[in-house]
């Protein structure tokens, strides 16, 4: 089941998730949806990249720089999306001084 479909049961059920159950469904939701988001652009940039008829050589190597750089910042992205977030426990002694 895709997390779209599990956070959308999770809302319409009317039952209250456990903090851990939501952390979970949010987890697998931005997981999800990063990766989808990071698999579009790289299939726009495949296109916009391409040699055409009328590129030079030179021309096709700023392309292929740029590609390069486009896909590091995807590729930084989809890191980023599957990385787990830190949890700030509840300190039940906050200091007030």
């Amino acid at each position: 089941m895709s997390a779209y479909s599990t956070a959308y049961q999770a809302l319409t059920t009317g039952r209250a998730l456990r903090p851990h159950e939501a952390a979970k469904v949010l987890s697998d939701l931005q997981r999800e949806t990063g990766e989808e988001l990071a698999n579009a652009v790289e299939q726009q940039l495949d296109g916009k990249f391409r040699r055409t008829d009328t590129d030079t050589d030179g021309a096709f190597r700023k392309k292929r720089l740029h590609y390069g750089a486009s896909m590091r910042v995807i590729n930084a992205f989809r890191v980023l999306a599957q990385a787990p977030r830190p949890t700030t426990p509840n300190s039940p002694t906050r200091s007030t001084s």
